[in-house]
C-alpha cells in the first residue's frame, strides 16, 4: 500500500477534475475568445468554473481572476500593489515565514527602493497581531501575511490583521497567501477583510497549472500581463481551459462534504501527533493548528535519511516545503529551532483522501526509521 503524506506539496487530482480536464481536451478545445460555437462553449465553461471557484472562496465571480498557480497569484498581488501605491509610500510588511513566492518578490521590491519589514514569528510559528500593530506606519502601502504556514501548519489571524491594517494604514492593501488555507481553514472572501487572496488548484485535488487571485470589489489594479485583454484586461493570455475546468470541478467536488472531511482530517492529524509523541527521539515542530500539516523531527538524523527510510516502506513525506528543495527551512530557522532539529525535520501533510490505514503505515514507518537510523 502507498501512503502519501506530501499533500501540501501537491494533491492527487480527484476523479471529477480528471473528467473535466479530459472533456476539455477532447470535446471543448476551442479558444474562449473566439466567436464561433466552439469558442463560445469554451467561454461558457470557463465562466462556470469561475463561479465554482468563487463559490468555494465565498466571493463574487467577477472578483476571481485565473492564474497559472499560487506563485503567479502571489507575484501579481505584490507587484501590482507596489505599482499602484508606490507613489504614496514605500513601506511594505510581510513575515519571515512566507512562501518564497512572496519572499522573492519582496527582495526584488527592496532592490527597487522599497522598505520591507519582515515580522518575526513566535516559537510556534504564529505571527502575532501585536507584531503587526508595532510595524504599521502611515506610509505602509502593502501587508502580505500567509493564512496557513505550509511547513508547520500555524494559522494566522487574517481577519483581525486586515482590519488592523485598514485602521492604522488606510492607504495600504492587505493580501493573504491562502494557498494552504483554501478549503482547509473555512473563510469567506467577502467577510475576511483582505483586499487580495491567492489560491491554488493543485493543493485541493485539482490540476497543476491553475490558481486564482481574488481582488475585492472596488479595488482597481494595473494589468499584470498585457496582450489580448483576457481576465477583464488584467491578465492577458489564452486561458488554459483544461486546467481551469479541472480547478472548478475540484472545488465543486469538495464543497458538499467539506465540513465532515475537515473534521476527519483533523482527527487523523491528531492521531498522528499522538502517535509521534509516543516515539522516543521524535519531537513535534510548531503550532500545527491547520487540519492537514504535521511537522516533526528526529534530532541527530538527517531528514533525507528519514525520507529514504520511510519511502522504502512506500510512505511518502517531505523535508519542509517542496519549493525550497536543498535549502535549510527558513521557517524553522525564523522560529528559533536548533540546527540539529531543523536538519532532522520532515513534514507529513494530509488530504481528504487520507485513510486510517495510511496513518497506521506512517506511524509504523517512523518507528522503524528511528530504530534503524538511531
Amino acid at each position: 500500500m502507498t501512503a502519501y503524506f506530501d499533500n501540501s506539496a501537491t494533491t492527487r487530482p480527484c476523479p471529477e477534475a480528471v473528467a473535466a480536464m479530459t472533456e476539455a481536451l477532447t470535446d471543448c478545445w476551442g479558444n474562449p475568445s473566439a466567436l464561433h460555437r466552439l469558442g463560445t462553449e469554451a467561454r461558457r465553461r470557463v465562466e462556470a468554473a469561475r463561479l465554482s471557484v468563487a463559490r468555494a472562496l465565498g466571493a463574487e465571480p467577477d472578483r476571481v481572476f485565473f492564474t497559472a498557480g499560487g506563485t503567479e497569484a502571489d507575484n501579481w498581488a505584490v507587484f501590482s500593489a507596489a505599482q499602484k501605491l508606490g507613489k504614496r509610500g514605500k513601506h511594505i510588511i510581510t513575515t519571515q515565514i512566507e512562501h518564497h513566492a512572496i519572499l522573492r518578490p519582496m527582495q526584488e521590491l527592496a532592490a527597487r527602493g522599497f522598505e520591507v519589514t519582515y515580522l518575526a514569528p513566535e516559537a510556534d510559528g504564529t505571527v502575532s497581531l501585536e507584531a503587526l500593530r508595532a510595524a504599521l506606519r502611515p506610509d505602509t502601502i502593502l501587508v502580505s501575511v500567509m493564512m496557513v504556514n505550509n511547513e508547520v501548519g500555524s494559522v494566522m489571524p487574517i481577519q483581525s490583521m486586515a482590519k488592523l491594517t485598514h485602521r492604522l494604514a488606510p492607504n495600504a492593501i492587505f493580501h493573504t497567501d491562502a494557498v494552504q488555507g483554501f478549503l482547509k481553514v473555512p473563510f469567506r472572501a467577502t467577510a475576511l477583510e483582505a483586499d487580495m487572496i491567492s489560491v491554488s488548484s493543485h493543493k485541493i485535488h485539482g490540476p497543476k497549472g491553475a490558481g486564482a487571485l481574488y481582488v475585492r470589489k472596488g479595488l482597481s489594479l494595473p494589468p499584470y500581463l498585457h496582450g489580448g485583454g483576457q481576465e477583464s484586461g488584467l491578465r492577458s493570455g489564452t486561458e488554459a481551459v483544461p486546467n481551469i475546468l479541472g480547478f472548478g470541478a475540484a472545488c465543486e467536488a469538495a464543497l458538499p462534504t467539506l465540513r465532515e472531511d475537515l473534521a476527519r482530517e483533523n482527527a487523523l492529524k491528531e492521531r498522528i501527533r499522538a502517535g509521534l509523541a509516543a516515539v522516543d527521539d521524535v519531537m513535534l515542530n510548531g503550532a500545527q493548528e491547520a487540519p492537514h500539516i504535521v511537522s516533526f523531527a528526529v534530532p541527530g538524523v538527517r531528514s533525507q535519511g528519514l525520507i529514504n527510510c520511510m519511502q522504502d516502506r512506500e510512505v511518502y513525506v517531505s523535508a519542509g516545503s517542496a519549493c525550497a528543495k536543498g535549502h535549510r527551512s527558513h521557517v524553522l530557522e525564523a522560529m528559533g529551532v536548533a540546527p540539529a532539529v531543523i536538519d532532522g525535520s520532515v513534514r507529513a501533510s494530509l488530504s481528504r483522501f487520507t485513510t486510517e490505514e495510511e496513518v497506521d503505515a506512517l506511524l509504523a514507518a517512523v518507528r522503524e526509521a528511528v530504530k534503524r537510523l538511531k
